[in-house]
């Protein structure tokens, strides 16, 4: 079987870590993710993991070392997994998912929810330090960041664009269909 290598985008609370969860517990996939690069930076300069830190350091690293840097680690990281199924989470920009495209058997995964329910999750989850305290406003203007403004329009180039506004029993029967078409 040749590696199947998955792309997955969706905006901040869509399922983007569920979907990528469960190919990691039935499909032993190895998962690499784009902000892990600055979570690593953030952590070793001391400094807290939010988004408001997050957002200026991936705007600092494609300024001064190329906008397709980042697109470049996740490709390398792929291609030198020895894994049957490599997961790529966090695609931001149509630049980054246009590079690794060029990557054979990789299938690109929009995951889709509603704003409302996406607010929730990213209350409940406390993934970065601010997201328990968040109002619903601040969370809708933290979609205006340069890092989160391009994550929409890469629906228009998805393979597959999975709505997630149910259980993640009927989230992770999609993706199994999903990866029985593609392996």
């Amino acid at each position: 079987m040749p590696k199947l290598i998955v792309g997955i985008a969706g905006e901040m609370g869509s399922g983007k870590e569920a979907v990528t969860h469960h190919l990691v517990n039935s499909y032993q996939a190895h998962s690499h993710n784009f902000s892990q690069i600055f979570n690593d930076i953030l952590k070793r300069l001391h400094l807290e993991i939010t988004r408001e830190n997050q957002a200026p350091l991936s705007l600092a690293l494609r300024k001064t070392f190329g906008e397709d840097i980042l697109a470049k680690v996740m490709y390398h990281d792929s291609v030198e997994d020895a894994t049957d199924v490599v997961v790529v989470q966090g695609i931001r920009r149509i630049e980054d998912m246009a590079y690794l495209k060029q990557l054979a058997n990789f299938k690109f995964l929009y995951i889709d929810a509603d704003m409302e329910l996406r607010f929730e999750r990213v209350s409940k989850r406390r993934e970065k330090i601010n997201d328990g305290t968040m109002s619903f406003e601040q969370f809708k203007a933290s979609h205006q960041y340069e890092t989160e403004k391009t994550i929409p329009d890469l629906r228009n180039y998805a393979d597959y664009v999975v709505d997630n506004n149910g259980t993640y029993v009927e989230l992770y029967a999609k993706i199994d269909e999903i990866l029985k078409e593609n392996i």
